[in-house]
């Protein structure tokens, strides 16, 4: 079986990459050409690891964005693919709408072409839980469009992405997976993006020993839905190669998410803090940080991540739970791998929050 993968080498797709080729398969991943070099040095180290030839895993230099994924040649790899992993978006909660559009939606829809035309056995789509939008109440698997509003491009246009995929599912046989807010690997801790919950942790460890945080009243109303990298991975590694799990949504959440009050707790006693709760109004706290970019440096926080503080929505995984029943894959709760996510930040520094785009 041949792969063909979108967005290496980025954070979910390197792993999965692996995952793969430790399960046998080739793997021919699709590089944009300022990544090349990253690729090719990744790509070297994930066979090393694996211990499999260097053949086993391709790169080709495209982009999601152009007429037939700008391949040189699109037939020859139409016809080596068996399925199809799309991975590749932009996934930056302030990005603009313009981008936004051009990556995750044009660009899942050129994919959906060459996986048609390909005629692969699966399409796997990577989407997201917060395809939700700001609904209000529960968002199962299978919600998609709720009459919800977004609080941002990056939440509208995976939403728009995931309904073309829906609606292409008679063509292609699909499955797709909702990862939750994912974070770094909850047993290394490593992570190549500081975003999301990485904010919270920074504002409260810049801050001396008793420190301030937002919180939205009532905190313990909101639920703050974090998964781990290995584990959203290894749960598609595994989905991904079951014949029953075809033509369905995946959730890939945390079945019991800490409160946002029960989040601060956690986060304060990961950086050794002791914390003061300070009630805000999550969105007017947004307007005025992205009014005021001083503050926004000051505090090392992304103005659209604070609309998660306090986030109406709450995710159920019901048949996530009954297609890993038996096998030993589930989401480790946030309070037992923290702490090694916040030891992997205080030892590497300089990892940013920047997208790859």
């Amino acid at each position: 079986m041949t792969a063909f993968l979108t967005g290496f080498p980025g954070f979910l797709g390197s792993a999965l990459t692996e995952r793969l080729l430790a399960r046998g398969q080739s793997v021919t991943c699709l590089v944009q050409p300022r990544y090349r070099e990253q690729a090719g040095t990744r790509a070297a180290a994930l066979c090393d690891r694996v211990g499999v030839p260097t053949d086993r895993l391709t790169l080709v230099t495209g982009d999601i964005t152009e007429s037939a994924l700008g391949l040189d040649d699109p037939r020859r790899h139409r016809e080596a693919a068996d399925e199809v992993y799309h991975l590749a978006a932009i996934y930056d909660l302030g990005v603009d709408r313009d981008p936004a559009e051009r990556v995750n939606v044009a660009g899942t829809e050129r994919v959906l072409d060459f996986a048609e035309r390909a005629g692969v056995d699966r399409l796997h789509y990577v989407s997201t839980c917060y395809v939700s939008g700001r609904h209000d109440g529960v968002f199962g698997p299978d919600d998609l469009d709720v009459g919800q509003s977004f609080n941002n491009h990056y939440e509208a246009t995976k939403f728009e992405a995931e309904v073309a995929v829906q609606e292409r599912m008679d063509a292609v046989p699909t499955t797709i997976y909702r990862p939750a807010i994912t974070v770094g690997d909850s047993e290394t801790g490593a992570t190549d993006k500081y975003d999301g919950l990485y904010y919270l942790l920074g504002l409260l460890a810049r801050q001396l020993r008793l420190a301030v945080a937002p919180v939205h009243p009532p905190s313990g109303r909101f639920e703050f839905n974090a998964v781990p990298r290995d584990y959203v991975v290894d749960a598609i590694a595994h989905l991904s190669g079951r014949a029953d799990t075809a033509d369905t949504v995946y959730q890939l959440c945390d079945p019991s998410p800490p409160t946002v009050r029960r989040l601060v707790s956690l986060c304060a006693s990961a950086v050794d803090s002791r914390v003061v709760r300070v009630p805000i109004h999550a969105r007017a706290s947004r307007r005025l940080v992205e009014s005021l970019p001083a503050v926004e440096n000051a505090l090392g926080v992304q103005p659209a991540s604070l609309d998660y503080l306090a986030h109406p929505t709450r995710y159920v995984c019901p048949n996530t739970t009954r297609a890993l029943s038996g096998t030993d894959l589930e989401c480790p709760p946030l309070a037992s791998y923290i702490d090694d996510l916040v030891a992997y930040m205080r030892a590497n520094p300089d990892v940013t929050d920047d997208a790859m785009v």
